[in-house]
C-alpha cells in the first residue's frame, strides 16, 4: 500500500484518484453513447477526404454507425459519381457504347482504394453492375451503386460491418417508404452490431428491386438509422459549418446558427434554405434525437445543433432568413365578405379544382388574398378567375405577378417587442415597398411579400437590422 508523509502528498494522491475516476466515467459514457454519422459526397470525393472522415470517426468512440454518400465532385470541373452512373446506365440499357464511362467510374474508386492502402478489389462488384446495367435493372439501381460501393470501401477502411440497405430499408411496391417495416428490421439487425456502415440513399421494394430516395436521400437514411438504434445524436457532416442565418449568395459570410428548433428549421426549409434533406427531420424529431450539422473540413467547428426544444437563448432576435421568388397574388374584394359563411372554402375549392395549391392566404374584413406559384398558375389563371366569379360573386378581382416571399424566423421574436416594426423600418429605409405581411399565431415567423426585383435588397436590409446591428 502506498503512503504519503506530507499533507500535499495526500492531496496529490486524492487528485490522481479523482482523475482516474473521471476518466473511467468518461470512457463508460463514450462506450454507452451511440452516434450516427452521415457524410456527404464532397466529404468522400477522394482518398484524402476519406482519411479526414476516418480521423473524425476515430476521434469519438460513440460514432458507431456510418452512413456514406457516393463520391462527389473533387473540384468545380469534376463530375459526381452518381451522374456518371446515370450516364453509364442510360448508354448500356439503350445498347450504346458505355465502356469508357464505366472505366471512368472504376478509376474513381480504384484511386480511393489505392490512396487508403486498403486490400480490396471491386472487380466482382463491377462485373455484376455491368451485367445488371445491360439487363436494364433500372435507373434507381444504377444511382444506388455509388453509395453501395463507397459503403464497401468505408467498411473495409474502418473495419466495420457492412449492411446493405437493400436488405433493411424497405419501400412498398408503389415506391412509398415503409417506415414501420424498416424501423423493425434495422433495429433487429443493429441490436447486436457494435459498429456498422450502412450506405445512404437507397433501399428495396418488397419484390427486391432497388428504390432510391430523392436526391440528397442519404440524409434520410441517416435519420432512419438514428431512430432505429435510439441514437443519442445524429451528426450530419457536409462541406459547411452548419446552418447559416441567410443565403451566402446574398449575404457575404453570414453568421452560423448555433441552435435551431425543428419548427424553425421547417419554416426556413420550406422557404428554400437547404442544408439537410427535408424528409430527414421527421424520423429523429419523433424520437427527440438532436441533429448536429458539421463541417468535414473544419471538424473543430461546433456547427448547428437542431433540437425539438431548447431553453438556450438565441444569439440574435431572429434565427434565420429565407425566401423564394416567383409568386403571384390574387386579390379578391367583396363587401361584407366576413359575414358570408363558407366564403374562403368556396374560393379555395376553385384553386383545388384546377390543381393549384396555395402558399399563403392573408385576409381582411372585405378582402382576401391568395398567393400561389406563378409558374403553376399562369396556364390556369383565366379558369381560376372565372371560377371565383361563379363561386362567390366578388366585387373586384385583381392579380399581381413577380412577387417574392421572405420568411423571417426565430423563437426569440416571441419575447421581443417591435419585431415587425423593425422589419418595416429596415425595408422603408431601403426604399422597398411591402406588398404583404403575414404573421403566424405561434409568433415564430413573419412572412413578407415584396417585388422580385427587391428580393436581395430586402434580405440584406433585414439581416443588417437583426444580425449586423446586434453583433
Amino acid at each position: 500500500m502506498r503512503t504519503f508523509q506530507t499533507r500535499s502528498g495526500i492531496v496529490q494522491f486524492n487528485i490522481e484518484i479523482n482523475r482516474s475516476l473521471a476518466r473511467k466515467v468518461k470512457e463508460k459514457e463514450e462506450n454507452s453513447m451511440k452516434k450516427v454519422v452521415k457524410f456527404g459526397g464532397s466529404s468522400l470525393a477522394s482518398a484524402r477526404q476519406f482519411k479526414k472522415v476516418g480521423d473524425i470517426i476515430r476521434a469519438d468512440k460513440a460514432r458507431r454507425y456510418v452512413v456514406p454518400s457516393a463520391p462527389g465532385k473533387r473540384n468545380d470541373k469534376d463530375e459526381k459519381v452518381t451522374d456518371l452512373l446515370y450516364q453509364c446506365y442510360d448508354a448500356a440499357s439503350e445498347g450504346r457504347s458505355y465502356k469508357k464511362i464505366l472505366e471512368k467510374i472504376k478509376t474513381r474508386y480504384e484511386e480511393i482504394i489505392e490512396g487508403l492502402e486498403v486490400n480490396l478489389s471491386l472487380d466482382h462488384e463491377f462485373a455484376r453492375i455491368e451485367e445488371n446495367f445491360v439487363n436494364k435493372a433500372g435507373r434507381d439501381y444504377a444511382a444506388s451503386r455509388g453509395e453501395y460501393l463507397n459503403g464497401i470501401i468505408m467498411a473495409a477502411y474502418l473495419g466495420y460491418e457492412f449492411i446493405d440497405p437493400a436488405e433493411a430499408v424497405f419501400f412498398d411496391n408503389d415506391g412509398n417508404f415503409d417506415a414501420e417495416a424498416t424501423d423493425k428490421e434495422l433495429a433487429e439487425r443493429l441490436e447486436h452490431v457494435e459498429r456498422a456502415v450502412i450506405p445512404g440513399f437507397y433501399g428495396a421494394k418488397h419484390d427486391g428491386s432497388i428504390k432510391t430516395f430523392s436526391r440528397g436521400g442519404s440524409d434520410v437514411t441517416g435519420s432512419i438509422v438514428a431512430k432505429a438504434i435510439h441514437a443519442d445524436m445524429y451528426e450530419n457532416w457536409t462541406d459547411v459549418s452548419g446552418f447559416l442565418v441567410a443565403d451566402p449568395r446574398i449575404i457575404k459570410d453570414p453568421e452560423v446558427i448555433e441552435t435551431i428548433t425543428y419548427k424553425e428549421l421547417r419554416e426556413l426549409a420550406y422557404m428554400g434554405a437547404s442544408v439537410l434533406h427535408e424528409d430527414a427531420i421527421f424520423p429523429v424529431r419523433k424520437e427527440g434525437i438532436p441533429i448536429n450539422i458539421r463541417n468535414t473540413n473544419r471538424p473543430d467547428d461546433k456547427g448547428t445543433l437542431i433540437v425539438e426544444s431548447t431553453c438556450r437563448k438565441p444569439r440574435y432576435t431572429i434565427t434565420g432568413i429565407a425566401g423564394k421568388k416567383g409568386f403571384c397574388s390574387i386579390n379578391i374584394e367583396k363587401a361584407m365578405m366576413n359575414a358570408e359563411v363558407g366564403f374562403g372554402r368556396k374560393v379555395l375549392e376553385v384553386f383545388e379544382r384546377n390543381g393549384i395549391s396555395f402558399e399563403h392566404m392573408p385576409s381582411g374584413i372585405d378582402t382576401m388574398t391568395v398567393l400561389v406559384h406563378q409558374s403553376e398558375f399562369e396556364d390556369y389563371e383565366q379558369s381560376v378567375i372565372a371560377g371565383i366569379h361563379r363561386a362567390v360573386e366578388p366585387d373586384f378581382v385583381e392579380m399581381e405577378s413577380d412577387l417574392a416571399l421572405i420568411a423571417v424566423v426565430g423563437r426569440g421574436m416571441k419575447a421581443s417587442r417591435g419585431t415587425a416594426g423593425r422589419i418595416f423600418s429596415a425595408l422603408a429605409h431601403a426604399r422597398i415597398n411591402v406588398k404583404m405581411i403575414d404573421q403566424g399565431s405561434s409568433e415564430l415567423n413573419i412572412i413578407i411579400g415584396v417585388k422580385d426585383a427587391d428580393f436581395e435588397t430586402a434580405i440584406k436590409a433585414i439581416y443588417d437590422i437583426f444580425v449586423s446591428a446586434e453583433m
